[in-house]
């Protein structure tokens, strides 16, 4: 199993001295307001920015002292929602995740063939798998993505808002798939009840530093809302898992003052 550390991790003045680690087998989420870093921390992570500062280790290992191919072996991305730009049938688009396992002029095998179609069974999209990929739902085509990034067969799954676009019942089914993949996951959400749900820990990005970290329990709270945020809310357990509800009760505080009047 995969321990992800980042240390004193910073990237010009986006995000600055970030400290944080995903454990053997956890899901942990990032979250913070637009603007807030989460997007420049995850691309720190998967390579598409090299820090200015501090490290990202996996297993002790400097993922930017990593060649491409042997990052891509180890890290599997998960872009926020694409619109569909692949002319790839859905097979054709899952089989792309074992080039990091190839040379550059081999084709597709019969093993990396089968990959494909065991991870579309294990996304539940395996009905699919001759449909071009541009034909797709939202949430189909996040599935798709998934099983992408599991052809990696990668030690860390990185997500960048896995449900953006999403209606709620693909919310649940892509999140829920996620957390039980078995995988160490890292994901940004803007969704703060379905953050508490399905996430293991939390970690709270304001303009570009960690200002909480913890359990959802422990993390999400009125205080932290109307500070980060600036949002009047209510935290309440659900009456079934416990797990930690948001309720919004007003707008900026700007709104609140006008409303007033």
């Amino acid at each position: 199993m995969t321990e992800l550390r980042l240390e004193s991790l910073g990237y010009e003045q986006r995000l600055r001295a970030a400290d944080l680690v995903v454990r053997p087998g956890e899901t942990v989420g990032v979250v913070g307001p637009n603007g807030s870093g989460k997007t420049t921390l995850l691309r720190c992570v998967y390579g598409t920015l090299a820090p200015s500062s501090g490290r990202a280790l996996l297993d002790g290992a400097d993922l930017h002292t990593m060649g491409p191919k042997a990052r891509a072996r180890r890290v599997a991305t998960v872009p926020q929602e694409s619109a569909g730009e692949f002319d790839l049938t859905v097979r054709e688009l899952v089989a792309l995740g074992r080039s990091p396992h190839k040379r550059f002029w081999e084709g597709d095998t019969a093993a990396d063939r089968a990959a494909a179609d065991t991870a579309l069974a294990r996304v539940g999209i395996e009905a699919l798998a001759d449909r071009p990929y541009p034909a797709l739902s939202g949430g189909e085509r996040q599935r798709a993505l998934v099983a992408r990034a599991l052809v990696q067969a990668p030690d860390l799954l990185v997500l960048d808002e896995p449900t953006n676009h999403l209606d709620i019942r693909y919310q649940l089914e892509i999140l829920g798939l996620v957390r039980h993949l078995g995988t160490s996951n890292l994901l940004a959400l803007h969704d703060l009840t379905l953050a508490g749900a399905y996430c293991d820990r939390l970690y709270v990005l304001k303009a570009g530093e960690i200002v909480a970290e913890g359990t959802p329990a422990k993390v999400l709270n009125a205080e932290l809302l109307a500070t980060v945020y600036e949002v009047e809310a209510e935290v309440i357990p659900h009456p079934r898992t416990g797990t930690p509800l948001v309720v919004y009760l007003s707008g900026p505080p700007g709104e609140r003052d006008s409303s007033a009047m």
